[in-house]
């Protein structure tokens, strides 16, 4: 968050820091919470003995005789090494930042309370099977346990330093709902179009639907789907006659940044760019006869990492302990999100299909709590939500109203008090069962367990690819579709009409999914599933527009076998095939000076690869940002806080300077502000002299200084302490910045939101599956395993993450045991 107190007490706070380091202090002070790796500790709660390796990176390998103690011993070393991450996790889920930091969080907590996750998350745990609940509970067990251990000054150093200003707090014992509630906060991080269908509505608004079309273009024709089809089919956006009137332009300007605020302030960007790769070749294209599988999530950037990597092995593999699995887990939550077992590995990228309609709703003209709907009105749902916060003797007692379309928005901004309601609908704000569909898909052993487990999975819908020991591959999309009576959601429609419900859902047997397919691999980037002119149902829109994916399928392609190494060097790619096609579009550009004529010169002999000593990628990266401002920002009227919405990093935007520069005559080339009319060359000819002006402005007038790495730098930041504002605060809890090679559109995505370059969002886990051999898989995640500062695998991975390196995934018992650094016996206290 921007600030997590005020300035004066941060002082105080640095200050009494530096007391303590005078006096030789503060590294002992600091320690103290490092956990217990080596030797027994002795546990109530427990059945039988547990036994925890952790390799030479902090990595636990927990071996236990039954569920129940495996999964207390994840809740343990959890809470071990990554409490304070947990706890601010659970306090986003329950919207309780401010009881910990104060005003400055007050803003996301009203955003979090109004939208719910909390609620859902508690009526879903009343609906938990049997199993599913015993593993949660075991696991929070677990967690308990560890707090039971250590006195609370003692779980982490944040801790530590909030309360030398006075922010008192004693941790509440961990529930079932806890983990819950953070698979709805991952829903929101995975998003869904509720930015876009407000943006696309007030585009609309400002300057016609030729304009929203332009700055949200639809799927490009040359660009691939997952489940291969026919040329892409270009939707126009729907805006009914009743919301044109209805709409209130400032209504959904306001919510479009408050929703993106509120992310932000989590360490969710929300970015265009943001996305994630996965492939799987057969063992026919493959070296080693068996299949590879690669998965690289793009997630935010943030300390400690988002995962943490566990192995959980059954000591005896049977119907009653079946689990056998390695890979990443999230903190706060049981068994592992991503990886393999024994049989078979799996891996995600974010599917995106459009699951968040916004409803404008009509009140009653005599009560704000009833809203009509088809002729009648109906009494919303109303909770109060007290909300408590630090330095204020009085809490905050927020009105959420709930109709049957979903919460009123409006309720989270204090400004938008007697504005037009608008209710957001959404799959994920219905209780689901994703943590069964997880300890199904640890369990699976083949295609059709795995496609069964994947039944469960509901909210955020993920693309899945497969392989197996056997050699099969496969794709497989899960989640809740809503079927629309009317409508594709891709703009606010009326709540109070009944026309635009959501009448069903898309069954999972009419999913898109594949199965060996005759061309021997399937990839998925975000980009987009099924053509839509194949494939019955109305998935959304809204896609990465494929530069990602048409990258790696050339790689896939350019070999007939391909090897482990092979997969390594896909991964790490950073070619730019946007970069390819815009510079093709601008073949007969003519500078119109010599400096200009230079800078054009690098950018056609430029490799079109983003690494770090690159020269032209700076140029080019800083090139078409300048272009985008300078076809569109009179477009929008120089209103900033609409040009920050839609003028982004991300796929839209690049596609929208795409398809400008191939169009002459395309409107976006008159600069409204002035009276004569610009053309296509003199526009670009002004994106380079301001490319021109900004590099030597930052770089200096050297062209050998522009290189990528001194703008593209990654700083690994402490979601709280570590965005004080305070340098001193947080030199402490961050780590960087470092030069790092990708960008935005590259396989190696680390992706940026604004003209800084600096990076917000990379491949938060680099995993390789080699399904001949599984103990020659590879991983390596961002950070390290640790949350507490100055431990030593706080940071340990990051020079391995940097240099586009691997670890081990380590996997039998015995390689383990080789590796292994510290050993923790969890024995059962009588």
């Amino acid at each position: 968050m921007t600030r997590v107190t005020r300035f004066a007490l941060l002082t105080v706070l640095t200050l009494a820091l530096l007391a303590l380091a005078a006096v030789g202090g503060f590294r002992t002070w600091s320690r103290q919470p490092f956990p217990q790796t080596s030797g027994a500790i002795r546990l109530r709660g427990l059945r039988s003995e547990v036994t925890i390796v952790r390799d030479r990176f902090g990595v636990p390998h927990i071996y236990a005789d039954n569920p129940d103690d495996l999964f207390f011993a994840q809740g343990f070393v959890h809470a071990q090494d990554r409490f304070f991450q947990m706890e601010f996790w659970r306090r986003i889920g329950q919207g309780r930042l401010a009881e910990l930091f104060g005003e400055s969080a007050l803003e996301q907590d009203r955003f979090i309370r109004t939208i719910g996750w909390h609620r859902v998350a508690a009526l879903e745990v009343t609906q938990l099977d049997a199993d599913t609940r015993r593993v949660l509970e075991s696991y929070a067990a677990g967690v308990n346990a560890y707090l039971a251990t250590v006195p609370p000054d003692r779980l982490g150093l944040e801790f530590r330093l909030l309360g030398l200003i006075g922010r008192q707090w004693s941790p509440e014992p961990w529930q079932p709902v806890h983990s819950v509630t953070w698979g709805k906060v991952m829903a929101f991080n995975l998003g869904g179009n509720m930015e876009t269908e407000l943006l696309r509505a007030t585009l609309i608004e400002h300057g016609g639907e030729a304009l929203a079309r332009a700055l949200l273009p639809p799927y490009p024709p040359n660009a691939p789907y997952i489940i291969s089809g026919t040329a892409a089919r270009a939707r126009a956006p729907l805006l009914s006659h009743g919301v044109r009137h209805a709409l209130d332009r400032e209504v959904a300007l306001t919510l479009a940044h408050h929703v993106r605020r509120a992310a932000q302030s989590l360490g969710i960007w929300r970015a265009g760019d943001v996305g994630s790769n996965n492939w799987v070749v057969s063992g026919a294209r493959t070296t080693t006869g068996k299949p590879f599988l690669a998965n690289d999530p793009h997630l935010d950037i943030q300390m400690p990492s988002i995962w943490y990597q566990i192995g959980l092995h059954c000591r005896q593999l049977s119907e009653a302990c079946p689990y056998d699995v390695v890979g990443v887990s999230f903190p706060g939550t049981p068994a592992v999100v991503l990886g393999h077992n024994g049989r078979i590995a799996w891996g995600v990228t974010n599917t995106g299909p459009d699951v968040q309609d916004w409803y404008v709703e009509r009140p009653h003209p005599h009560n704000p709590d009833a809203f009509e709907f088809q002729g009648r009105f109906e009494p919303a749902q109303v909770f109060e939500e007290i909300i408590r916060v630090a330095g204020k003797s009085e809490p905050v007692v927020l009105r959420v109203r709930v109709t049957r379309h979903g919460p009123i928005m409006n309720d989270a901004v204090e400004a938008l008090e007697g504005k037009p309601p608008m209710a957001l609908r959404w799959t994920a704000l219905q209780p689901g069962a994703i943590f069964r569909s997880v300890l199904r898909i640890n369990r699976a052993r083949n295609w059709t367990e795995f496609r069964d487990a994947l039944r469960d999975w509901d909210a955020p819908s993920q693309n899945f690819v497969y392989a197996d020991v056997e050699g099969n591959i496969g794709y497989q999309m899960p989640g809740r579709i809503p079927v629309r009576a009317a409508g594709d959601g891709s703009v606010p429609v009326p709540g109070w009409s009944g026309e635009y419900e959501w009448i069903g859902e898309v069954p999972f047997e009419a999913l898109p999914s594949a199965f060996n397919p005759p061309q021997g691999f399937i990839v998925t980037a975000n980009n987009a599933v099924v053509d839509p002119n194949a494939y019955p149902h109305f998935l959304g829109a809204e896609w990465d527009h494929g530069f990602r994916a048409r990258r790696i399928l050339a790689l896939l392609q350019a070999k007939p076998k391909l090897s482990l190494e092979d997969m390594q060097r896909i991964q790490n790619d950073a070619y730019l095939v946007f970069a390819d096609d815009l510079l093709a579009l601008m073949g007969n550009f003519v500078p119109n000076d010599a400096d200009a004529a230079e800078a054009w010169r690098r950018l056609s002999e430029w490799d079109r690869a983003a690494e770090r000593d690159s020269v032209g990628a700076l140029i080019f990266e800083t090139f078409w940002l300048q272009l985008a401002h300078a076809l569109f920002d009179d477009e929008l009227g120089n209103d900033e806080e609409l040009i920050k919405l839609a003028i982004g990093t991300g796929t839209e935007t690049r596609l929208a300077v795409l398809n400008a520069v191939a169009d002459p005559s395309a409107p976006w080339w008159d600069d409204r502000r002035t009276p004569e009319q610009e053309t296509r060359e003199e526009i670009l000819n002004r994106a380079l002299q301001r490319t021109l002006e900004r590099l030597r402005a930052r770089f200096g007038s050297n062209p050998q200084e522009w290189r990528w790495g001194r703008a593209h730098q990654v700083i690994f930041r402490n979601l709280t302490l570590g965005r004080s504002g305070v340098a001193p605060i947080e030199a402490l809890f961050n780590r960087g910045p470092f030069p790092v090679s990708g960008a935005s559109a590259a396989i190696n995505n680390n992706g940026y939101r604004d003209e800084s370059f600096a990076v917000t969002s990379g491949p938060s886990w680099r995993l390789i599956a080699d399904l001949a051999d599984l103990r020659r898989s590879l991983a390596i995640h961002t950070t390290g395993q640790s949350g507490h500062a100055f431990h030593p695998h706080y940071d340990d991975m990051i020079p391995l993450w940097l240099e586009g390196r691997y670890n081990p995934l380590l996997w039998q018992r015995e390689d383990v045991l080789q590796h292994a650094a510290a050993t923790l016996v969890l024995q059962p206290q009588p």
